[in-house]
């Protein structure tokens, strides 16, 4: 029990002892880090929230067949735009871009798309290019976005490239040869609907909806689509063998 929850926190592990060995050193600096810390977190805590609100507003909303349409494989250059277009006109600090780039992802975007929404967020969006010209002179701007903009396309196609035979599911690790159901439990707000249309497969724990049932019968697929589609957070994720195909 105690391994494992050690091996859960080990990223927090080594950065408290970090903090412990060079406050050892370097009281000054450590004290130094350990303010800057506080002040990224306290930034976090007000931004992440908004952010969490939007991908949950994108997963109920937005229908997955118009994510793939606009940021999937075979949206193109059309695609690529509407990344850029995304990434350069977002507000807030890159690690908020994490948690929509995994939404998106999930929801059928290109890897290469989800690259090119990261690296614009990143290094070209449109408030921090107005204040490069004033600072910088309007031709310095433009030549470096215009490299940048070159850079981050070879980026995004060698990335998906090097990728595109391997697993890429937000932390989904469900077998590709088997029907995939799952309740998100972020997103899950304990309603009770799905357990009521379909109880021999879902049922409540803790105030919150699960699956009940490790296998599935492809007769099912119907009414599992139909919870799917009448969750009203959109909570539910099911993807059958022929559709992972």
């Amino acid at each position: 029990m105690m391994c494992s929850k050690l091996k859960k926190n080990k990223l927090f592990i080594m950065i408290g002892l970090l903090y412990i060995g060079l406050l050892l050193v370097n009281p000054g600096k450590a004290l130094e880090a350990f303010n800057n810390s506080i002040y990224y977190l306290k930034e976090m805590f007000i931004i992440l929230p908004v952010i969490f609100l939007l991908t949950v507003a994108i997963e109920a909303l937005i229908p997955k067949s118009v994510i793939i349409k606009s940021f999937g494989k075979n949206s193109g250059l059309k695609g690529n735009f509407l990344a850029f277009l995304l990434g350069s006109l977002s507000a807030g600090p890159i690690y908020a871009a994490f948690p929509i780039g995994k939404t998106l992802l999930s929801k059928g975007a290109s890897i290469s798309n989800i690259v090119i929404i990261l690296s614009s967020w990143a290094v070209i969006k449109v408030p921090m290019l107005a204040n490069e010209a004033k600072f910088l002179g309007v031709d310095f701007m433009l030549i470096r976005w215009l490299l940048t903009v070159v850079a981050i396309l070879l980026m995004a196609y060698i990335t998906a490239f090097i990728l595109k035979k391997k697993e890429l599911q937000a932390h989904n690790d469900n077998d590709e040869n088997t029907n995939s159901l799952m309740i998100k439990q972020e997103y899950c707000i304990g309603c009770g609907l799905c357990v009521r249309m379909l109880p021999e497969m879902y049922k409540m724990k803790e105030g919150k909806a699960v699956v009940a049932v490790t296998s599935m019968e492809e007769e099912s697929v119907e009414e599992i689509h139909k919870t799917v589609q009448k969750c009203p957070v959109g909570a539910i994720q099911y993807t059958s063998k022929i559709e992972q195909n």
